[in-house]
This record gives C-alpha cells, sequence and structure tokens, in this order.
C-alpha cells in the first residue's frame, strides 16, 4: 500500500486525466460518492485494500509479485491486471512491466502521461526486486 500510495501522490485535478479529480491514486470517476478532495489516507487504504488487494488475491503473492500487481490494479484496472497476469510468465515481475509498458504506449493519453507512466513502472520494477 506505501509504495502504491508513494506513486499516486496526493490530490489532483487535472483536466486531461479521464479519471477526473484524484487523490492517493483514488479518482472521482472511478468513486463518485467519495468526497475526493477530503479523502484520508486510511480511507485510501480501505478502498484499495476492498477494490484491488482481495479481487487480485494478493494475500498468498511474494512481496515483488503483489507489488506490481496492486500497482497495476491500482493504475490500470483489475480485470487488466488480471489479463496481464495470465498472459505473462518468467521472469514474472520484467515481462508483467513490458506488458504494461506496452498497453500505456497503445493509450491516446500516452503523449500527456507516457512519460509518467514509464518512469513509475521502473521505480515500482526495482522496488519489487529488493
Amino acid at each position: 500500500m506505501e509504495s502504491v500510495l508513494r506513486e499516486e501522490g496526493g490530490y489532483v485535478a487535472n483536466p486531461a486525466d479521464p479519471g477526473g479529480e484524484t487523490n492517493f491514486g483514488i479518482s472521482k470517476r472511478a468513486y463518485p460518492d467519495e468526497d475526493i478532495k477530503n479523502l484520508t489516507v486510511e480511507r485510501a487504504k480501505e478502498l484499495y485494500r476492498r477494490d484491488y488487494w482481495t479481487p487480485m488475491g494478493l494475500d498468498a503473492s511474494t512481496f515483488g509479485d503483489a507489488l506490481v500487481l496492486m500497482d497495476c490494479a491500482v493504475n490500470q484496472g483489475v480485470s487488466r491486471a488480471k489479463a496481464f497476469r495470465a498472459e505473462v510468465s518468467a521472469p514474472f515481475v520484467v515481462n508483467f512491466q513490458a506488458r504494461r509498458a506496452l498497453h500505456y504506449a497503445s493509450l491516446p493519453t500516452f503523449q500527456t502521461f507516457g512519460k509518467g507512466w514509464m518512469r513509475r513502472l521502473i521505480r515500482v520494477a526495482v522496488e519489487a526486486g529488493k
């Protein structure tokens, strides 16, 4: 959770972001009933555990696998994270992050957000390898 929170950062209201208003990675688009601007870290962690960690079944995963899977679920969606997990083989972290990069590169918002996404993939992969 701490790694994802660090990557997601705090409150942002970037008009180019399709998720809309976002805080700690929790977007108004995904959570229309949440007060995004005043969201607490504790509430974000509750949502992460309930809606991302548990549906991904990460309690039994190694640290590195859980980290990249959770980061993907939060940033690219649980269903996409599950699909990517099913597509890749060992070495898992490297191939999983490469698969994520290919998806990012296909998005129309890559020109705006791609550099940050690629940096994030590298930082998360390095942390997952520790």
